[in-house]
Formats: C-alpha cells, structure tokens, sequence
C-alpha cells in the first residue's frame, strides 16, 4: 500500500501553461505529509530539483519514507532520481533505490531517446536488459516536469482524458487523467484555488476501484499538488503540501 501512495506523489504532478520551464526552476523543493484514514500519521516525502554539473540537464531527487506508528508495521524508505534536458525535457536517466518493508530494489535506467531503448541495469541482481520504449518516454520523476511545460490545460474539457508515455522498472505504461474542473480547497497555507483532476489507477489489491484517486493542483503559474486523496481497499491515504521553496512564481493564496 505504502509504495504506491509514495510512487503516486512523486509521479503526480502539476500541468501548467507556458514553455522554456516557466514553471520550475533550479533550487525547488516541495514538501509533503501522508496520513491514514484520515488520522494517523504515515509518512513522508520531497521533491528537489538541481542541476547535474554539466548544466545541461536538470536534476531532481525524490525521497519517501514512512513516519508514525505505520513504520513499525511497515517501513518505507525510497530513493529516487532522474536526470533530463534543459532543452527537451526527456529522460536521461533513471535511479531507484528502494526498501520496503524488507523488500528491495536498486535500479539505474539509461535511456537512449533517439534509438527508443531503456536500459536496465539491476544493481542488486547484477543484471543489465534493454528494452523498446514510445517515442518520448519519461521517467516517474521527468514526467512531473514535462507535463508542467507541456499541456495548456486552456486547451482540455471537462471531463476530458489526457496521458503521457512513461517507463517504469521494465514496462512501459500510459498513464491517464481526467480534468474535473476547478475548486476552492482549505490548506495550511489558507484557501487555494485548485484544478482538480481524476488519475485513472488499476483497481485490485491497493485501489478500490478505477476512480479511486482525486488530485488537487495550485491554479496558479506553479501548478504545484496540494492535495491527494486515494480510497483504498483497506482505508484511504489523504497526502497535503506540507511546505515548500524555491517556486519561480508567487504562491497564491485566497484569504
């Protein structure tokens, strides 16, 4: 349950309007809480966005970890990077590192954008495939960033499906959302209007059921996620903003 909620923030993000990046810049970082059915304290994570030393790509790191009484049952720790142009924005690089509850990954994929190939190399197994990708595959974190600079969402409908190709351990996947409108949400920070969207997830074991995710982002030239919630099988997960710097624009804020 625990990997997912934290694979949901650290693959969604915020769509905006505008080119060059207008959205982010280096030095970014967002900061959010996790709790359980509404009241208990489940975890952790954060999103930082750098720049490698070449300054051509951009480079974010994303942990998770989970915090509270959920640890003792089940500890999360994740470790996540990615590496992508300045100039398109595609996936360079790819780095997993995960422990949850006892199981383990430590993943780095290299992607070949032009030839349309990902690279796996398994650190833990010592094992290296290459494997055929989409045209313009994104990672779970570059995708975060592709979407803030490439969907108007000026230009989608109500209740329209958008998607974005991405690549994930070994898989290809098409990951899809459905505008819902606009709303006013109450935050730490004070009200925030908010774009709210429907991720459309795999209904079985984690998800209730296809529907089962509601996303609010800031409808503001950030576009940052402010809020998530996700019904569960067992329970529900709600993930706030809990803190942030670094954002290009101002941070608005209806009081």
């Amino acid at each position: 349950m625990m990997k997912n909620i934290v694979f949901l923030i650290f693959f969604l993000s915020n769509l905006i309007t505008g080119q060059d990046n207008s959205a982010f810049k280096t030095g970014e970082w967002l900061s959010f809480k996790l709790s359980y059915s509404g009241w208990i304290k489940a975890g952790q994570a954060t999103l930082k966005l750098k720049q490698d030393e070449s300054k051509e790509f951009y480079h974010v790191e994303a942990l998770g970890k989970t915090t509270g009484p959920i640890k003792w049952f089940f500890k999360v720790e994740d470790y996540y990077q990615s590496y992508f142009s300045k100039k398109s924005g595609l996936s360079q690089k790819f780095v997993r590192k995960i422990n949850e509850g006892g199981h383990t990954k430590n993943l780095t994929i290299d992607f070949n954008q032009s030839a349309n190939t990902a690279t796996v190399n398994n650190l833990k197994k010592t094992t290296t495939e290459v494997f055929t990708t989409k045209d313009s595959i994104q990672d779970m974190l570059s995708v975060f960033y592709h979407l803030r600079n490439s969907y108007n969402l000026d230009q989608i409908k109500k209740d329209e499906d958008f998607s974005v190709n991405m690549f994930f351990d070994s898989e290809n996947y098409e990951f899809k959302m459905k505008l819902l409108g606009l709303e006013i949400i109450n935050t730490k920070f004070g009200k925030i209007k908010c774009i709210k969207l429907r991720p459309f997830v795999q209904s079985g074991r984690v998800f209730k059921e296809k529907e089962s995710l509601t996303l609010w982002i800031s409808a503001d030239k950030n576009k940052i996620p402010l809020r998530i919630k996700a019904d569960l099988a067992v329970g529900s997960i709600r993930v706030d903003l809990d803190a942030f710097s670094g954002l290009t624009h101002p941070f608005e804020i209806n009081f």
